[in-house]
């Protein structure tokens, strides 16, 4: 069946073509628009679309306003359409926070110039946002937000993070199994690596970390330059440990979670410090988990806890064997709790996952693990 789309924008003109772009793929149909945040609730609860595409400044009501009623709701996968720049970072990091499912970078430049690029990263992120657990337990429960006014701000549909490959339909997660509670051990590290729907599983591990957390950590978020450094503010603002985007040359240190920059490929060496490198073309993400666990796997042998949570595709498994064969611990996060059950399923496919736990457990385990 075709994936059911409702386009919210207050400018007809990028309705149009959004509507245009979609309804050229067979497998995707536009059931509606609209103009702003109250008319896409009142849509999104009559003609319950699969995907809801959501502009974020718009009169009336704001799209971020809108995705916590929808939420509440009639919880939908929502794609929202962001700015590259630091305002439109946080913006957007406020958007997932509230339920949406991922992001896309607009600029109506890139519509004229590179149409067939836009249509492809377009409808592969749809397909992909369609395929989230959003619907099920356990995502779409933030309560609504009173309407607020939107100011202004510049709107860039460029350079949007590589789509990755076409998981399984939509479906119900399977039930979360009881794994037993990890063995406490000395490690030198903890890697962390996530995709779709990162920002948030990562605030819900981290948050539970004490301020003395005894292990350096380094985060690979899929995410884009401009990005990165406003959610490591985010993350630094909300946890006890530190958060910074990391810089070449950092040292690690327990208690503080450094965060690779988008765009390029962070690496760690065996006197704890790392080492940023630009991003090598020939590699799907920037920065990669791969890269990172694969590092980590050389300079600490089996000293590396790693942790692999949501996302598309398999970047990590790699690393992660890497890891495994160094005689290091892989946890994957469960399919219950995933937004993408893509970068943890190929962890436990490959048997690499030592735990598989919820997100919530992994954030406990963390804490009572690391000595």
């Amino acid at each position: 069946m075709a994936v059911k789309v409702l386009v919210v924008d207050d400018s007809g003109f990028f309705r149009r073509r959004v509507s245009e772009i979609l309804s050229s793929d067979p497998s995707i149909q536009v059931v509606g628009t609209a103009t702003n945040g109250k008319e896409a609730i009142e849509q999104a609860q009559s003609l319950k679309p699969d995907v809801i595409t959501m502009d974020y400044e718009m009169p009336m009501m704001d799209g971020i306003t809108a995705v916590r009623h929808i939420m509440q709701r009639c919880p939908t996968p929502v794609l929202m359409f962001s700015s590259l720049t630091h305002e439109g970072a946080r913006v957007t990091l406020d958007a997932l926070d509230a339920g949406a499912v991922d992001y896309l970078p607009k600029n109506f430049e890139d519509i004229s110039r590179n149409p067939e690029k836009v249509k492809q990263l377009l409808c592969e992120k749809v397909h992909t946002v369609s395929r989230s657990n959003r619907r099920f337990s356990g995502y779409g429960q933030p309560s609504p937000a009173p309407v607020s006014s939107v100011q202004p701000t510049v709107s860039s549909l460029t350079a949007a993070a590589p789509a990755a490959a076409r998981s399984v339909p939509s479906r119900a997660p399977a039930p979360a199994v009881a794994a037993p509670a990890p063995k406490r051990k000395a490690y030198k590290l903890v890697a962390i690596g996530t995709s779709t729907g990162g920002p948030v599983a990562l605030q819900r591990v981290l948050t539970q970390l004490p301020a003395n957390f005894p292990a350096p950590i380094v985060l690979i978020q899929h995410m884009p330059a401009a990005f990165t450094k406003a959610f490591a503010e985010r993350l630094d603002k909300l946890c006890r440990i530190s958060v910074k985007e990391a810089e070449d040359g950092d040292v690690l240190r327990p208690g503080l979670a450094l965060l690779a920059p988008g765009g390029k490929q962070m690496m760690v060496d065996a006197r704890g410090t790392v080492k940023i490198l630009p991003g090598d073309e020939r590699l799907n993400y920037k920065p990669s988990v791969d890269i990172t666990f694969g590092s980590a796997a050389r300079a600490y042998g089996d000293k590396v806890l790693a942790v692999v949570l949501t996302g598309m595709g398999a970047d990590g498994r790699e690393g992660a064997r890497l890891l495994k064969q160094g005689g290091s611990h892989v946890w994957a996060q469960d399919e219950a709790s995933c937004v993408i059950y893509g970068m943890p399923m190929a962890i436990a496919k490959a048997n690499l996952a030592d735990g598989i736990y919820s997100l919530d457990e992994i954030g406990r385990h963390l804490a009572e693990a690391c000595i």
